[in-house]
Parts: structure tokens; sequence; C-alpha cells
């Protein structure tokens, strides 16, 4: 039986995730010891500070070179443990969030912060993973954490309904997903990334374009749900209105993110070996359904977690708007409106990929920040007994927020100026580099729209604002619990989304080295 030879420097990139991985287990056997009425404190602490150490590890890897590990199961590069920052910080975030929203609801338990590492290591590994096997596998390992999270608040129907309804679309999805992985087998006779590009340009000339083409396509689809693209995303705005509060937080910034970069990397390999129209068709439909129908859908909602929902639906439309820009051919082909129109032209294709990695990355991190923290905000306003009758995310709860809770009323509209990308916010800077990204790369026409839709976000993410500094206070209005550690996640969020919104010159130098992307 031969062994394979793994040497230290493999392991080297799953540190991220083993140190997740310790913290869980940890937190699951501390749960062995405690009674029903013990206090549970340090746990949102533990998983903070697990998700701090694994972040700050993954930042010293961003300058490691960038190479195969496993024996080419897996690519370690920059690009992915820039990814694995970005989880650890939604991780971080959501950790303290939760602690005073499950303290309120008698529900914190160790097992709550041990599935989200669980899942934060499945997202850790996706970013690594340049097989599609193992792709699968962590796909699945980081779902399955997500299903029971979402349903982990058992008693009401709406918690069951949103963990039901992920469970089985998020199944569906990720059959397509295996059945389209299958394709791509039996067509190049490999599922190592890094190797599909011979086999493929092979299968073209042999007649098996069909056979490719359908198994690019249904990979496309299983990951168009885990980000929420239209047509895909149907399910979003029900979970993530019935799931608790910050693990929809989790669930909008470090699993798109993880999805995001797991296509990235596959659909790099895959449009290496076949014709770039394919992939560029896809993903620029899926940005401009994504996009408007994003934004127009979340415009007439009134209760502000479906629109947060709605408007994570449209982000992942600007960031489908980058995955096109990888894709980009010469100016005056098919898909003339979506296209490189002629006037502008494409850069060279290198320098037009490297600006949209690194755009794909900026905007996933400013999004991070924002999205966990406006989530938090809404899991301070909420009461339990409100969430049955639906009421207890309507926009009359911000009425009067700047009288109440004049910080809470500040972080929030940070958060929603930094969604609508309006300076000085790391929102604006975000937008600012993918959508120059885009038109480096000749796709002027959807940028505009890209521009336009954004606009059109802008009202309902101001309207939140207006609530909050131009109404009265409700009569009858509820006293307004504090949570020291929810409020320490938004200072933290706040201070980022305004900070490097004024100075984003460390964050681009950090981006800059996590563009490089290992393909082979």
């Amino acid at each position: 039986m031969n062994l394979p030879n793994l040497t230290s420097a493999d392991f080297l990139p799953l540190l991220p995730a083993i140190i997740l991985v310790v913290g869980a287990c940890i937190l699951l056997l501390s749960e062995v010891f405690l009674s029903a009425h013990s206090s549970r404190g340090y746990q949102a602490v533990l998983s903070t500070a697990t998700s701090v150490i694994a972040g700050a590890v993954s930042l010293t890897l961003l300058t490691e070179p960038a190479r195969a590990v496993f024996l080419g199961f897996g690519a370690m590069d920059p690009f992915s443990s820039f990814l694995t920052f970005t989880v650890c910080v939604s991780l971080a975030l959501a950790s303290l969030t939760a602690a005073g929203f499950l303290r309120k609801r008698g529900a914190e338990r160790g097992e709550f912060y041990a599935l989200m590492l669980f899942a934060g290591a499945g997202m850790s590994l996706l970013g690594l993973s340049n097989e599609l096997i193992t792709l699968f596998v962590n796909v699945e390992v980081l779902s399955i954490a997500t299903y029971a999270l979402t349903s982990y608040l058992r008693r009401g129907t709406r918690p069951s309904e949103a963990g039901f309804k992920y469970f089985i679309l998020g199944a569906f999805s990720s059959a397509v997903l295996l059945y389209g992985s299958a394709l791509l087998y039996g067509a190049t006779g490999t599922t190592l990334l890094s190797d599909m590009s011979g086999p493929l340009r092979a299968a073209m000339a042999n007649n098996n374009g069909a056979l490719v083409y359908a198994g690019a396509v249904l990979v496309a689809a299983g990951f168009s749900f885990k980000v929420a693209a239209v047509p895909f995303h149907m399910w979003t705005p029900d979970v993530y209105e019935g799931a608790p509060t910050p693990v929809t937080a989790l669930m909008s910034a470090g699993v798109k993110a993880a999805a995001f970069v797991a296509l990235v990397r596959v659909f790099i390999s895959v449009g290496s070996g076949i014709d770039a129209q394919l992939p560029f068709a896809i993903f620029s439909t899926l940005a401009l359904l994504t996009m408007v129908a994003g934004n127009l859908l979340a415009i007439p909602q009134r209760n502000v977690k479906r629109m947060l929902a709605y408007s994570s639906i449209a982000h992942a439309g600007y960031l489908l708007l980058g995955v096109a820009a990888l894709f980009v051919s010469a100016p005056g082909q098919e898909f003339k409106l979506l296209g490189p129109t002629a006037l502008i032209g494409a850069s060279p294709e290198d320098v037009a990929r490297v600006d949209a990695l690194r755009g794909i990355l900026y905007y996933l991190l400013a999004y991070t920040f924002t999205a966990v923290g406006a989530f938090g905000v809404v899991s301070l306003l909420e009461r339990r007994e409100d969430e049955e009758k639906g009421t207890a995310w309507d926009l009359e709860r911000f009425s009067g927020l700047a009288q109440r809770r004049p910080g809470w009323a500040f972080a929030m509209a940070a958060f929603m100026l930094s969604l609508a990308g309006i300076p000085p916010t790391i929102g604006f800077i975000g937008k600012l580099i993918l959508f120059r990204a885009a038109v480096d790369a000749g796709l002027v026409g959807l940028t505009i729209i890209a521009v336009l839709s954004s606009a059109a976000g802008a009202y309902y993410y101001l309207r939140v604002v207006v609530y909050m500094y131009m109404r009265p206070v409700p009569e009858g209005a509820h006293t307004l619990e504090r949570s020291w550690m929810t409020e320490l996640a938004l200072v933290v969020s706040t201070v980022a989304v305004v900070l490097l919104g004024i100075l984003p010159g460390p964050l681009t130098e950090w981006i800059a080295q996590a563009g490089t992307l290992f393909t082979r």
C-alpha cells in the first residue's frame, strides 16, 4: 500500500480551519459539564477569540507563495488566505452579536457556537479546494452546519420553515453541483481543477462539447444557489427571515464569500479549456438579472430583515459583474449590450483578470463588515414575542432610534450608506474598485446597469435612515435592552466601514497581494 507523501507544508494552509475545529470541540466538550442554569458568557468570548486567532494566522499566510498542497487536491494561495480572513471576520462579529441575542431567548448553548465554527472551517476549506470531490465535501460541511443553525430556535413555525426550506433546496442544489462535476469528470477523466485545461480542450476537439457545456452549466447553477443569484434566489428572503439574526449575518457574509471564491476557482480552471463565451454569457446574464431583480424586490419591503435579504441578492449581482469581467472577450462579439464595447475595448487579459479578482475580494470584505453590522442592529431591536407575528423587523421599529439609542442609529446609518455605495464608506470604495475593474475589462453597458441599480437601491437604504432620524418615537415603545458584546461588534464594524472608506490604502495593499490565484 502506497501512502501519500505529505509534509508539514501541506498542513500549513489548514491551520486556520484546524484552529476553528479545535475551538468548536472545546465548546462542545465544555457544555457537557454545565447545568441548564450555568453561566455561558464565556462561550461567545471563546468563539470570538478562536475566530480572531484563525484570522490572524490566515493573514500571515498571505505572503506564502501559491502552490499545490495535498497532492494537488488543495491550492494554497493568497486568494484563499484572504477568504479565510474574511470568513473569520464574519465569524467573530456574528459570535459577538449572538451573545445578547441568545441570552434574551434563554437559548445560549455551546453547540450553537460550535456549529458556527464548524461552518467557518468548511468555508475556509472550500476556498482551498482544488478538486471537484473535495470541493463538494467542503460545501456539504458548511451547508449541514448552516442548516442546523437556521432552525436552531426550534420554537415557532418560522425557524422550522426556514430550516426545512433551506435544507430541501440546498440538497437539490448540491445534487445539481455534484451531477455537473460528474459530467466534467466524464468528459475529462480527472477531477483536479489544475489538470483540467488540457483534457477539456481535447474533449472539445473530440466532439464532447455538449458534455462539457452541460457540466459547466450545472456547476454554475449549483453555485448560483449558494450565492443567491436570480433565478436561484427564491429561498433567500424566507430563510434569512426565519433564521436567528446572527446566523443570517453569517450566511449573508461568510457563506456568500466562500461560495464566490470557490466559483471563481472552478471557472478559472474550466474556462481556460473551453470557449470563454460560455462562462461569460452565464455570469453576465446572471449579474444583470440579479442586480435588477434584487433591487426591485427590495424597494417595497417594510420588513427590514427581508429588505436586507433582497439587498444581499443585489450585492451578489454586483459580485457576479466582477466574475463576468474574468471572462471578457474581444469587443464587437456576441452579447453586445452586456459584453465589451468597441468604444472602451478590453484591457490585456491578465491585467483585467487580476483587477477583477482584487475587486471581488475587496467587495466581499466590505460587504462582510457592513452586512454583519446591519444585522447586528436588527438583532438589538427585535423582540422574541413579536417574531411569530412578523412585526419584529418592521420598519416602524427604527422610528426615533436616534433619540433612544443615538449610537445604534449612527452605526445603522453608516451601514446603510455603505450598502448604498455612498462615500465616505467602505461600500463606496468596494463598488468603485469592482465597477472600475468591469469598465477596464470593457463591460461598460453592464456597469451602467449596475450603477443605475445601485442608485435605485439607495432609496430603500436611505428610508431606514429617514425613519431613525426624522420620525418620532412610537407611543408605547418598549425599552431597548443593551448588550455590550453586540455593541462591541457594532463599534468594530462601524470603525471599519468609516475608517476604511476614508483611508483604504492599507486594505488595498493587502488586496494587491491577495489577487494571486494558483492555477498550476
